[in-house]
């Protein structure tokens, strides 16, 4: 009589991931969701999955890799020289658009290049034009950096016996799609100067197109709570916060006591925001000034809204100048915004790459230290959000943040 073997079971759990670099003056933090994982199916970072299996939820494990360890090493062979006229740049709307420097493009749009498939949306970075040739940087946007992964169980979801099923690939979804575009080059500077970036659709006064209150949500609830919970790591109780382009509501944290100034367009969305102890109305774009004394504020916060700014090193020059010194100044920003208002380059510019300009305003500006970015992708869209069933996941979050030197 023959004897079988035992299927073998599998634990699963809803891990979250959180990937951890240091650039030129930055440190980077990439956190990724994985609503359901299975420890035997699915492909995990170095020696993580055992670890994490043996690990309680919310206890973090951590691993690190050198350059080249977690995604391909960086390889002079893959800074490639093509025609000019191989480069295809082209929107959905059959708009041209000419390469600039720094900045990244999907292969895609790269004729004739070996190993790249139309529609395929691995990034490149455009170095430079010289002797009629084109130079591309076809290395992994994190090839030369070393990562740390941490990662912990949120949720566990039990065992099961089935081993089929498609595998999902941990490294290659945590390091895809964006992360290490808001680096610069080593040594080609990010052209975020050329095709007039701060031209905008509607070019009106911007009181007139805020005249009437939107007191509607623009981000959904999962969204919301991952920025509440960032701000709520920078800001202590006690604290004069500045809330900069502020709205109906300011995002904090419930529950902190923190006196609040907020500075806006509409002054009904600003009565509406119980948080505020000052409301100040007053248009950025108009006259970057901010109305208030030096080192008043211990902090500053900016949700949603740096890319409607046109005169950014400007207002951060200011916000500098309203900062005790150690104060931090968060901005947060996902992938809504109104079309008419938004600056022509924000659009242009992968979602990483916003971020990779945002760190240029504070670099610019001067008078910020300690400079750092944070992602967060991957969780569920919340059910009574209004593109549930559109689109699986939950709005993605941006960060960037300095403290005053």
């Amino acid at each position: 009589m023959p004897i079988y073997a035992p299927m073998p079971t599998s634990k699963l759990a809803a891990v979250e991931f959180a990937l951890r670099w240091t650039s030129a003056g930055a440190r980077h933090a990439e956190r990724r969701y994985f609503e359901r994982l299975n420890f035997w199916r699915d492909f995990f970072p170095g020696s993580l999955a055992d670890r994490l299996a043996a690990a309680a939820p919310g206890v973090a494990v951590s691993e690190s890799f050198a350059p080249g360890e977690l995604v391909a090493p960086w390889s002079a062979e893959q800074i490639q020289r093509v025609r000019p006229q191989q480069i295809k740049l082209q929107l959905r709307t059959g708009e041209s658009l000419t390469p600039r420097a720094g900045r990244f493009y999907p292969r895609g749009m790269i004729e004739q290049l070996s190993d790249v498939f139309s529609g395929d949306r691995r990034p490149f970075r455009y170095l430079r034009e010289r002797d009629g040739r084109a130079y591309i940087d076809l290395n992994h946007p994190l090839a030369r950096f070393a990562l740390l992964v941490e990662a912990q169980i949120v949720q566990p979801l039990g065992t099961t016996a089935d081993t089929g099923g498609r595998s999902q690939d941990v490294p290659l979804e945590l390091t895809g799609n964006g992360p290490g575009m808001q680096a610069p080059h080593p040594d080609v500077a990010t052209d975020f100067e050329s095709d007039d970036p701060f031209m905008r659709i509607d070019e009106r006064a911007d009181k007139l197109f805020y005249y009437q209150p939107r007191l509607v949500q623009h981000l959904d609830s999962l969204v919301r709570s991952q920025i509440s919970a960032l701000y709520g790591r920078h800001l202590k109780p006690g604290m004069r916060v500045l809330d900069l382009m502020s709205s109906w509501v300011s995002h904090l944290p419930e529950g902190l006591d923190v006196e609040v100034t907020g500075l806006g367009l509409n002054a009904d969305e600003l009565n509406r925001n119980s948080r505020l102890s000052v409301r100040t109305v007053h248009d950025l774009n108009e006259s970057p000034s901010l109305p208030y004394a030096d080192t008043q504020f211990d902090a500053a916060i900016c949700t949603a809204s740096v890319e409607y700014l046109v005169r950014p090193l400007e207002v951060l020059q200011e916000v500098r100048r309203v900062l005790r010194a150690g104060a931090p100044f968060v901005l947060t920003f996902s992938e809504r915004w109104f079309p008419p208002k938004v600056i022509q380059l924000w659009p242009a510019l992968h979602p990483f790459e916003r971020m990779g300009l945002v760190l240029e305003y504070f670099r610019r500006a001067g008078g910020f230290a300690e400079l750092a970015t944070e992602s967060a992708r991957g969780w569920p869209r919340p059910a009574d959000d209004k593109y549930t069933g559109q689109f699986p996941d939950a709005d993605p979050l941006y960060a960037v943040w300095g403290y005053a030197a």
